[in-house]
């Protein structure tokens, strides 16, 4: 997702808002109106310590504090979910039976952090009127590439045949049938033990393409390939069969949770397929991740789909003006709901293009957005950004566009 002291989330426009006028003598009558219901989520990422807990080792009492101060600031933005990272690196941020604690917490993969960080979002975001989605990474098993420096427990350890290395780290090779069902039923165990209003998977399916490095799944082809045009279509027929089997257990064990997947923004570029969208993007999710996204949003495999549009109105390679309506295009018709994955991120930050020098920027993109009513809310990367709110750039969102307090999507 995506290539730490907190501020508190105040501003001068927020106060604004927050202001009550004085009553008047006689009781105004307005008319009825139907609450808005939209999407208005935030990522709160934990891989890497992202946006929390602020470093590992924090004893549970911080840890705590930090998760329920972030849950305060979605709810000072008017957000109404919270997307939270819960098995970022083939660990856990619950008891499970299936995989250490995560080295996140504590310093230490598999050493217990003195308290239930899951059980606590889930409760707590609940008791602020907010929806809890429990998001889990499938198939990264670490961000480095020892196998050693996994705790002695960990799946990967016990079976090395199933992990692959690439790029400087290692991967569940989503070719076996048996990782698959692994990491399944790894998942869906947080599913029966917390009443999650959805799962959430990422952008990452197979990995980002490294130049120069192949993923080696040779063996895995070999076994179960045969039946395939290319290693590619076996590929994505793999990805596939995930999604379709997460999706039907989420049903199986808790049914009404949602399922949703937020990919890279780009399904393929129209050059590369006329049915693609009018970009120059140098990553096309069908082609590199092997994640026909478009499918699953078409088939009505899954219950949303929050495409990552982390680029700017106007960037020529991939316009944010140009793939969001591509995106509600395909949706059309579909039960699958449309969510905007917006780049809270580069706001203020003068690494990025101009544009996003301009606090209206994201703005702009909800304004844009309001074109096309297949378009059912956006997500904000991420929460350290909603919480600090460095550029004023969530403070213009709020006051452009959240004056009222909305409902979670059913």
């Amino acid at each position: 997702m995506g290539r730490v002291s907190r501020r508190v989330f105040a501003t001068a426009a927020l106060a604004a808002l927050a202001t009550v006028p004085q009553a008047s003598a006689a009781p105004v009558r307005r008319p009825a109106t139907a609450p808005v219901r939209e999407m208005r989520g935030m990522w709160l990422a934990t891989v890497t310590n992202r946006d929390w807990p602020s470093r590992p080792g924090l004893s549970a009492a911080e840890q705590r504090g930090e998760l329920l101060a972030h849950l305060d600031a979605a709810v000072r933005a008017r957000l109404n979910t919270v997307v939270f990272q819960v098995r970022p690196t083939a660990d856990a941020l619950w008891p499970s039976p299936y995989e250490p604690w995560s080295r996140y917490l504590t310093g230490t993969q598999g050493v217990h952090p003195g308290w239930d960080p899951l059980g606590t979002a889930v409760a707590e975001a609940h008791a602020r009127g907010l929806h809890l989605h429990a998001w889990f990474n499938p198939y990264r098993v670490a961000m480095h590439d020892d196998p050693a420096r996994l705790a002695a427990s960990h799946p990967a350890r016990r079976n090395p045949d199933w992990v692959v290395t690439y790029g400087g780290k290692l991967y569940y090779n989503p070719g076996l049938p048996e990782v698959r069902a692994f990491v399944r039923e790894a998942m869906l165990h947080a599913v029966r033990r917390y009443p999650v209003d959805a799962v959430h998977f990422d952008d990452y399916f197979y990995p980002y393409p490294v130049a120069g490095q192949t993923f080696d799944d040779d063996l895995a082809y070999d076994t179960h390939g045969g039946a395939f045009p290319d290693r590619a279509a076996w590929r994505r027929d793999n990805v596939d069969r995930l999604v379709r089997e997460t999706a039907a257990g989420i049903r199986a064990v808790r049914p009404g949770t949602r399922f949703g997947i937020s990919p890279f923004g780009v399904w393929r570029n129209a050059a590369t397929d006329p049915r693609g969208s009018a970009t120059q993007a140098g990553v096309q999710t069908y082609d590199d991740l092997h994640a026909d996204t478009r499918r699953w949003a078409r088939e009505n495999w899954i219950d949303y789909i929050c495409p990552q549009l982390y680029w700017h109105i106007g960037f020529t390679a991939a316009d944010y003006a140009a793939l969001l309506p591509w995106w509600a295009e395909v949706v059309r018709d579909s039960g699958t709901r449309l969510y905007a994955g917006e780049a809270l991120y580069k706001a203020g930050d003068p690494a990025q293009p101009a544009p996003w020098g301009d606090p209206a920027e994201l703005s702009r993109h909800l304004t844009l957005a309001g074109q096309y009513p297949q378009v059912r809310g956006h997500v904000f990367f991420a929460a350290r950004e909603v919480a600090a709110d460095p550029a004023g750039a969530m403070a213009r969102v709020v006051a452009d566009h959240y004056r009222r307090p909305a409902e979670p999507p059913r």
